[in-house]
């Protein structure tokens, strides 16, 4: 069955990391598609997408319908990754990339294969597209963590950023990063070089780790 032909009726998405989330279907694109939970829109980038079934009736009425909000899209236009993350400009918003845990705060710019993210956590980030997973917008003017403007900073870097993610972090060689919100020690250390699509990170034990570019999610500055 074609995907669009479940637009309106209530689906069950597996996502990559056997994450399950429910709801109505609202759009589809090309790249992504919308998904309603009953309080808020979630952005998918369809690659993630592992398998998805309509959901039976019992677990329809499991969902408790809110207030709807406003989709950050026009529904009379054609969908995308790229324009989704256009419109979230500056939006409160979480987003979500690793298995372990959701990411809270705003997208500061996008480039060709990454976007910079701003959380009043981890400060500057750098996420990569192929592994963002979904997205939701705040609703109703919220803030995350209850912060005010003070903290949430509308210039939150001086960093000039690189046009691909592969380049941003040739251009931190010789500073110290995480990777992966720090998952594992393995992914925490000062970048020594990169060269075939392996980044050489030197560890607290000044030990050398090889991380395959293709598996990092996230970098941000210690």
């Amino acid at each position: 069955m074609n995907f669009k032909e479940a637009i309106g009726k209530y689906i069950k998405i597996e996502i990559a990391g056997k994450k399950l989330l429910s709801g109505m279907l609202i759009d589809v694109g090309g790249d992504l598609c919308v998904l309603f939970n009953g309080t808020d829109y979630l952005y998918i980038p369809t690659i993630h997408i592992q398998n998805w079934q309509y959901l039976k009736q019992d677990e329809i009425e499991e969902i408790t319908i809110s207030n709807e909000p406003t989709p950050i899209y026009n529904h009379n236009e054609d969908i995308s990754l790229r324009k989704i993350l256009t419109s979230a400009k500056g939006i409160f918003t979480e987003i979500y990339v690793t298995s372990k845990q959701a990411l809270h705060g705003y997208i500061i710019s996008i480039m060709n294969n990454y976007f910079v993210f701003y959380s009043p956590i981890y400060k500057t980030m750098f996420i990569s597209l192929n592994h963002l997973k979904w997205l939701i917008p705040y609703t109703n003017n919220k803030r995350p963590y209850g912060l005010s403007n003070s903290n949430l900073p509308v210039n939150p870097s001086s960093i000039t950023f690189a046009r691909s993610f592969e380049i941003q972090i040739e251009k931190l060689k010789g500073e110290l990063v995480v990777f992966n919100i720090g998952e594992n020690e393995n992914v925490i250390g000062k970048i020594q070089n990169i060269k075939n699509n392996f980044v050489e990170l030197i560890s607290a034990k000044e030990d050398p780790v090889y991380l395959n570019l293709h598996h990092i999610k996230t970098l941000h500055m210690t």
